[in-house]
């Protein structure tokens, strides 16, 4: 199904979110105001974005340590965002998860996760109950080119489609697993070649075009909806700064002229020509979109700097069931 115009600009909306936020988190973090490590998700938006257009508050999704993106897609608030990165008792786990296992029940975030290949079993689980329970819910996944080697993939993708549950899997393939290059990791090309052994579809789409995403997610979660099992949904991406950090230029691991290559397909550039040749967002209209999202971003960084920390009664708080 195309997306109609009104979807469109949501769509880009969501993304420019993400990269606002983002490239602001990764100059606080430069700066030494951000604690700990942060893996930024600028470049991948598209997928994230053309997905989350699909979802409600009631469908489950569950990320990597890469998360910001996915959450903020899923409506998630700049100022709880902000205060957990801050490690500030305001934040979504009240800064008790920091960067990289952000959560949030209301979203139908069931967490973001430092360990690779973790979300997939969890997806499947929610998955499950929502099969069990005869809902309409569906549960997406997304992992890494890496994490697809990690046996906890296996195995939610073999229980998946056996029981034939309402899930998509998504790989957002950037082409390195940490600082390893794919190739250096798998003997494969396409991690969607590995959906066959399941007996499920493997899909490959491009993962910078926002509508391809939009489009072939459209297809995978109706066909979990309708009771016919999980897809596959491998997205061909590419994440412009390290794997932990901004620095996009000059690493060892991979070449200046290949992340050239790759921001002349910026996905936010690219959706916003598209979308201004098709009369359905002009430029000037985008600048409005990024600079009203750029506001939101500052009030979110200022509400979260003027929030307490957390209090160290509360230390083991929300730690056990």
């Amino acid at each position: 199904m195309q997306p109609d115009d009104d979807t469109l600009r949501d769509i880009h909306r969501r993304m420019v979110r993400i990269r606002v936020f983002e490239t602001e988190a990764g100059k606080l973090a430069e700066a030494g105001r951000i604690p700990g490590a942060l893996h930024l998700y600028v470049g991948q938006e598209a997928v994230a974005a053309g997905i989350m257009a699909h979802l409600s508050a009631d469908d489950w999704i569950t990320s990597t340590h890469r998360g910001h993106g996915h959450l903020i897609a899923k409506g998630g608030a700049f100022d709880r965002m902000f205060a957990e990165l801050f490690g500030r008792a305001t934040g979504y786990c009240r800064g008790k998860g920091g960067s990289m296992h952000i959560s949030n029940m209301e979203l139908g975030m069931l967490g973001a996760n430092g360990i690779v290949g973790a979300g997939p079993p969890i997806a499947v689980g929610a998955a499950f109950t929502a099969k069990y329970r005869k809902t309409d819910r569906v549960a997406v996944t997304f992992f890494g080119d890496g994490a697809s080697n990690e046996g906890s993939f296996h195995e939610a993708a073999n229980m998946a489609a056996l029981y034939k549950l309402p899930a998509l899997f998504v790989c957002e393939n950037n082409g390195y697993g940490e600082y390893t290059a794919q190739a250096n990791h798998q003997a494969i090309v396409d991690v969607a070649d590995r959906a066959a052994g399941y007996g499920m579809p493997g899909v490959i789409v491009d993962g910078m075009d926002a509508v391809a995403v939009y489009e072939a997610a459209d297809a995978a979660l109706e066909r979990a909806r309708a009771g016919d099992g999980p897809t596959l949904l491998e997205c061909k991406t590419y994440r412009f700064f390290d794997h932990v950090g901004v620095r996009g230029m000059g690493l060892s691991y991979r070449t200046d002229a290949e992340l050239e290559e790759w921001q002349k397909r910026d996905p936010i550039h690219m959706f916003e020509a598209r979308l201004a040749e098709l009369g359905v967002l002009s430029q000037e209209q985008a600048a409005e979109v990024h600079d009203g999202i750029m506001a939101e971003v500052q009030a979110g960084i200022e509400f979260a700097e003027q929030s307490p920390v957390p209090d160290v009664a509360t230390l083991l708080d929300d730690v056990y069931a």
